[in-house]
């Protein structure tokens, strides 16, 4: 089992910036993928972005690339997602996930995971 703890969310003006983070427990960390995905209100989950075990290789939505960037510390169990110039579409619930596979493109279907974090609400106001 891996346990993932999501934080970091808040209320921010439209072109700031925010950091969320995920913290892990339980199996090898950096066994696994992580990723991001939010939910907006009555939209279906998207994917954000994802990191590969190693931090070698990263994946990006459309939406947010050249905007958000996603890093992993080992060492601390923890990846972040920095996310820069934010706008109100960026409004949602952001949740990390664990997945034990990594292949660009493949990655960002929610079905290769199998561990997910509670989420923390991330607010962009106008």
């Amino acid at each position: 089992q891996l346990q993932l703890v999501d934080s970091g969310g808040g209320l921010v003006q439209a072109g700031g910036s925010l950091r969320v983070s995920c913290v892990a427990s339980g199996r090898a960390f950096n066994d696994y993928t992580v990723g991001y995905f939010r939910q907006a209100p009555g939209k279906e989950r998207e994917f954000v972005a994802a990191i590969k075990w190693g931090g070698s290789e990263t994946d990006y939505s459309g939406s947010v690339k050249g905007r958000f960037s996603i890093s992993r510390d080992n060492a601390k169990n923890t990846v972040y997602l920095q996310m820069n110039n934010l706008n109100t579409e960026d409004t949602a619930v952001y949740s990390c996930a664990a997945s034990p596979f990594y292949s660009p493109g493949t990655i960002r279907d929610t079905r290769k995971y199998q561990y997910w974090g509670q989420g923390t609400p991330v607010t962009v106001s106008s």
